[in-house]
């Protein structure tokens, strides 16, 4: 894969001494004059890259191969594809977006355990081997559908203190690996490791140790039925933003360790990973348009009896997105959203109990339950960051509210590193620091060649 794709996709170069954040600025100060005022996303790729040299630092055995399902916008998956990843597609679909990017079919692990048989059959005439189970009935499908398949068990966790737990659907338990196992083997089918998933938004890093030790088990169980067992998949749950209560290199270290332990350098097994929020959800801005007001007053109370900063009334505002749109994630992802204020409010400004609802016509399509904010009017604008992971990828266009605009953005010496790495491979920094400075991550400046001007600021 190389960067003359990622060159063709619409993205704007960000001048020296301007951010993502200046962007947005420029996008409400353009829409301000008209009366459309659409909700509109920017993303920073070059914040993806970040994450990728963050990955290398903090999990340097762990190849990465990106959680298509979690945003599969095309600029994102081009930019993966260019620094090396791998991707987890969990359909036909899916591996085609991949495929048609150049994207070879041993980066990809086709992450599904109950896969329809016509798109077995795709993976199959497409030379997609890698791809995971966890009953009999798969292992079946695969074996009248795959001949070349390299299977991968799910295991179940306990993911019991997960936001989003997976192992109530997916994974086997590990009572009931050998018997599968055993299965795989009278098929005639080849078992190449195991994988596991502790759930999205991974609250115990703990989880990962036990997890680990489990499928260690299991490679000793197929090692013993003569499987060559090469492969451990961790799975994904890493944090994607740093306002959670547990980080990301507190993960990792608990990872690394227990690798280190079951799985030692020389052990002979490859081990991989499947992030999808980590890489996208602080790369994302929504910027959301307040297209009504709602004032509720409060009749029990009076004015005299005001504290500061509370008040005899309520207000309710309405943006141009909702839960059936990038907002979904509140639904799908338990995702709590709070906004912040484009205009900087005044110091002695009154703040009053507020909540944020949607543009459908649907009850439920509400933002934010209970927020302070200042008296906004119709026509002002509220920002929310964070919000790549699994927003644009489920949104719908349901009450006829189209989809944001996005735009997307990368500073020259983020692209120049990308083209570096895509070249040379990641670079062995002297230290630390030098991950996270374009210029000294890839060493010297780029000789590859970029586009002569900037990529118009045109919309994905």
């Amino acid at each position: 894969m190389n960067t003359t794709a990622l060159s063709k996709c619409d993205f704007s170069f960000l001048e020296e001494g301007f951010s993502a954040r200046d962007i947005v600025e420029q996008k409400i100060n353009e829409s301000s004059l008209t009366d459309d005022r659409d909700a509109f996303y920017v993303c920073d790729l070059g914040d993806v890259l970040r994450k990728h040299l963050r990955w290398a630092r903090a999990l340097p055995r762990v190849t990465p191969f990106y959680a298509v399902k979690c945003n599969d916008s095309q600029a994102v998956v081009m930019t993966l594809a260019s620094l090396g990843t791998g991707f987890d597609c969990a359909s036909k679909t899916e591996i085609q977006l991949v495929q048609s990017l150049g994207v070879d079919q041993s980066r990809i692990i086709y992450a599904n355990p109950c896969k329809q048989v016509s798109q077995i059959k795709y993976a199959s005439a497409h030379g997609v081997q890698m791809m995971t189970f966890d009953s009999e009935v798969e292992l079946m499908k695969v074996a009248r559908c795959h001949d070349d398949a390299k299977l991968v068990l799910r295991i179940a966790t306990d993911d019991s203190k997960a936001v989003c737990p997976l192992s109530v659907k997916f994974g086997a338990p590990l009572k009931a690996c050998r018997g599968l196992l055993e299965k795989a083997k009278e098929l005639g089918l080849d078992v190449i490791g195991v994988s596991f998933h502790v759930g999205s938004g991974c609250t115990d890093a703990e989880t990962y140790t036990k997890a680990i030790a489990d499928a260690c088990c299991v490679f000793d169980m197929g090692r013993e039925l003569g499987f060559t067992m090469d492969l451990l998949d961790i799975g994904g749950g890493f944090p994607g933003s740093d306002d959670t209560e547990l980080k990301f290199e507190e993960i990792t270290v608990v990872i690394n360790s227990a690798l280190d332990k079951y799985f030692p350098v020389d052990c002979g097994v490859r081990v991989i990973a499947e992030p999808g929020r980590f890489y996208v959800a602080s790369a994302y801005t929504l910027v959301v348009n307040i297209i009504a007001k709602k004032v509720i007053m409060d009749e029990d109370s009076s004015s005299d009896e005001e504290d500061e900063g509370t008040s005899d009334r309520t207000l309710m505002y309405y943006v141009n997105d909702g839960v059936y749109g990038s907002f979904n994630c509140i639904l799908y992802d338990h995702a709590h959203c709070l906004p912040t204020l484009h205009k900087k409010p005044k110091p002695d400004e009154s703040v009053y109990p507020c909540s944020i609802w949607g543009p459908t016509c649907d009850g439920l399509d509400r933002i934010v339950e209970l927020c302070t904010l200042p008296d906004l009017q119709v026509g002002d604008w509220l920002v929310f960051e964070n919000m790549g992971a699994y927003t644009v990828a489920a949104s719908s266009t349901f009450n006829g509210f189209q989809r944001p605009d996005i735009y997307y953005v990368m500073s020259r010496p983020a692209w120049q590193c990308v083209q570096q790495i895509c070249s040379e491979g990641l670079p062995a920094p002297a230290e630390e620091s030098a991950l996270f400075d374009f210029p000294s991550c890839c060493g010297r400046e780029s000789s590859l060649e970029m586009p002569t001007k900037p990529c118009p600021a045109n919309v994905v």
